[in-house]
């Protein structure tokens, strides 16, 4: 039986940390070779939506996701299948929204903790909307903040942040005025924007800050300018096939000179010690996150295990009725 596991009953299973902690150990893993990762895909459809699909396999856990979603007049439908190798069933399908941001948080997560400096207090966030709340949730996890700031262009939007994520992580979350507020000497620095144009600028970097930037996956988008990227030491990607395709922060700042491409590391190798990351506390890191499905294959499996633990979800009936059948 298949196991449908909708958005609440997602939002009980996993936290931050247990998330943190799969996405750490499947990078372990796809650094290893053990898993595979397939880049995301995308159909443009009639109208000016779009749909999208990528897939993973972790050949020594034994399952296989995809993730698909819609994005059609403003509305995104996510989607997560999951497939059990030695029977080839499909086990689970997962409503994926709240999973797929927490899973993108807790991939900065991971970058934080092997990139930014461990005496990291502040942090400077750029964007309001439910990816920066896992973004800072998911820092906090790593680092013991005690201030942070945020900036977003709808000033009630970013006072409720403020307030509310102040609240929930128990340290001052302050709403600032502009971008440059809140980046101005912040350790750590995550932008989480749907922009199509810098929301950062390189002149306002402190020495030895790590930056996530996460909300640009379009070729033709940017959240950093040319001299935010230019100041990086250190430039860490999840995917560099996939970051070719979309990572339009790194796509412009480079200008089609394939030279610069040559020092751009995988988080993979780095989380299992297989590229250096950081080497000094002065240096700027920067992790541009895309999105990759391993980490989607990696929070689908610990929820579906948890679902089954904890005897959640309902079963959908495929194939009950179906004999088996041959190819051909």
């Amino acid at each position: 039986m298949t196991l449908h596991i909708s958005e609440s009953e997602v939002r009980t299973l996993l936290t931050m940390p247990a998330a943190i902690e799969a996405v750490e150990e499947v990078s372990r893993k796809q650094a290893n070779g053990e898993v595979v990762v397939h880049p995301r895909r995308r159909f443009e459809l009639p109208g000016g939506g779009f749909f999208h699909y990528m897939a993973a396999a972790d050949f020594t856990a034994g399952f296989v996701a995809m993730k698909q979603y819609t994005y059609v007049q403003g509305k995104i439908r996510f989607m997560v299948p999951l497939y059990e190798m030695k029977t080839g069933d499909l086990v689970a399908m997962i409503e994926a929204d709240y999973m797929g941001r927490l899973r993108t948080g807790a991939a900065s997560g991971v970058a934080t903790k092997v990139l930014s400096r461990q005496n990291s207090h502040t942090a400077a966030i750029v964007g309001t909307g439910g990816q920066a709340r896992t973004q800072l949730e998911a820092i906090a996890a790593v680092r013991k903040l005690e201030l942070a700031r945020v900036f977003g262009r709808d000033t009630a939007k970013r006072e409720k942040f403020a307030k509310e994520m102040s609240e929930r992580l128990g340290f001052s979350v302050q709403s600032v005025a502009s971008s440059s507020d809140a980046v101005r000497g912040a350790d750590i620095l995550c932008t989480a924007t749907t922009a199509a144009n810098p929301v950062v600028s390189g002149a306002d970097l402190a020495p030895g800050v790590h930056i996530n930037a996460i909300g640009a996956n379009h070729a033709h988008k940017r959240e950093l300018d040319d001299e935010a990227v230019a100041s990086a030491d250190v430039i860490v990607v999840d995917s560099i096939e996939q970051s070719r395709q979309e990572a339009g922060d790194l796509i412009l700042a480079f200008r089609g000179d394939e030279v610069c491409w040559t020092g751009v590391k995988k988080l993979s190798d780095v989380v299992a010690k297989k590229s250096p990351g950081r080497t000094s506390d002065t240096e700027v890191t920067l992790f541009k996150s895309n999105g990759i499905a391993s980490w989607d294959l990696a929070v689908a499996m610990k929820v579906y295990a948890l679902a089954k633990e904890k005897s959640l979800g309902r079963e959908l009936p495929f194939w009950t009725s179906a004999t088996p059948s041959t190819m051909g």
